[in-house]
């Protein structure tokens, strides 16, 4: 049984995937829910604030010239 990035146990065939599905749809088998032991709450959440605070703090001029550049970087050419 092949295992996701998190170390799950999941099948390894459509067939396989289709029926554990049908059986957490109808209540038979509980849902396997990858735990965050990893990420810790308080970083968490002050990551969320971040990005809007340092929004916040910016100029629309500084916000649009940081866009222009994120979208010239994804658009280019990968060379």
């Amino acid at each position: 049984m092949p295992k996701g990035p998190k170390g799950e146990k999941r099948p390894g065939d459509v067939i396989g995937v289709a029926v554990k599905i049908a059986k957490i749809a109808t209540g038979e088998i509980e849902e396997d829910k990858p735990s965050d032991e990893g990420k810790n709450a308080a970083a968490q959440e002050l990551g969320r604030k971040g990005g809007k605070a340092r929004a916040k703090s910016m100029t629309p001029e500084q916000r649009s010239e940081i866009a222009r550049k994120a979208a010239l970087k994804r658009w280019s050419p990968k060379v």
